[in-house]
């Protein structure tokens, strides 16, 4: 018995990467899965249903028996989000979780940002992740089951979470995503829904497309491995895991970590409606000494620490 059996999954972006190595294990730990990628280049263009089929007939051959299904439609078009539904329940006659791995890269810095591109990389990451969850999430409060133990597992990035500077259309996609996130995990916990996001660091083909001189990490280093993220998408995904909403969490090789929430970390307060010169050395007095004590953003785990 595996800690996911007979639980039911969508996996975007399952072609590849990370969602196949979700894929897999969730298969081998008693899931059934939809397999979803349009197996488009790592900027978005073309398509080929290929890598999907690939994966549904890996699994299925090695399990003996139809334990995955593949399909490869746009995520971003929500005919392909209501279709994965129907998939799942036609298919293995209920859904309990689904995760949304699928993106796509189109770096520049914002001032040589095209509007095709920020316009892009916006559909497949927000879009993309309304596609799925808003039909899924219809299903599950259909259910009535406040005990169900669905689960939504989003994909952020530390590129919004600390900044990148390249990456300024990936990164509003994927700071979104989280407070996407938090929304959901608000809104849908009274019909049994958890959601949580995982910003990952594992070598993909994505992260193939970074100039070797730019790159941080060795492509072919075993530790970012996308198997390393998969098992925090399978605890996430079983039912272990109710006490766990509106979360972000870290993975990369063997490290993992919890995202806190934002805060407030000091307040000043008038005694009516401030000036733009008053309110000014209230700034300097109570805010600048903590703003220029403040920790810079850490950076990823992008090696073996213990290589």
């Amino acid at each position: 018995m595996g800690t996911l059996d007979g639980r039911v999954a969508i996996i975007t972006g399952a072609g590849r990467g990370i969602g196949a190595s979700i894929a897999r294990l969730y298969v081998g730990l008693g899931a059934r899965v939809v397999v979803n990628d349009l197996g488009s280049a790592g900027d978005g263009s073309g398509e080929d249903v290929g890598p999907a089929q690939e994966i549904a007939s890996e699994l299925n051959d090695s399990a003996g028996e139809k334990v995955a299904v593949a399909d490869g439609g746009d995520v971003a078009d929500v005919e392909t989000g209501r279709r994965l539904l129907d998939l799942a329940l036609e298919t293995y006659g209920k859904l309990d979780i689904v995760v949304n791995v699928a993106g796509i890269l189109r770096d520049r810095m914002i001032f040589n940002l095209e509007e095709k591109d920020w316009d892009a990389v916006i559909r497949v990451h927000l879009k993309g992740h309304y596609s799925t969850i808003r039909p899924a999430s219809a299903y599950w409060r259909e259910q009535r089951n406040p005990d169900g133990h669905y689960r939504i597992i989003n994909f952020t990035s530390a590129s919004g979470l600390h900044g990148a500077p390249g990456q300024s259309n990936y990164a509003a996609a994927k700071m979104g995503i989280v407070g996407f996130t938090q929304s959901l995990a608000n809104g849908l916990a009274r019909y049994g829904v958890t959601a949580n996001a995982i910003s990952p660091g594992a070598a993909t083909r994505l992260t193939a497309t970074v100039p070797g001189e730019k790159r941080t990490f060795d492509q072919e280093d075993d530790y970012l491995s996308p198997d390393n993220v998969a098992p925090v998408a399978a605890f996430i995904g079983s039912e272990q895991s109710d006490w766990l909403s509106g979360r972000t969490l870290y993975s990369a090789g063997y490290h993992v970590g919890l995202y806190n929430t934002p805060q407030e970390i000091a307040t000043f307060d008038g005694d009516g409606p401030w000036t733009a010169e008053g309110i000014a050395p209230e700034f300097e007095r109570v805010f600048r000494p903590l703003a220029d004590g403040l920790q810079p953003a850490p950076g990823l785990v992008t090696s073996n620490p213990k290589a």
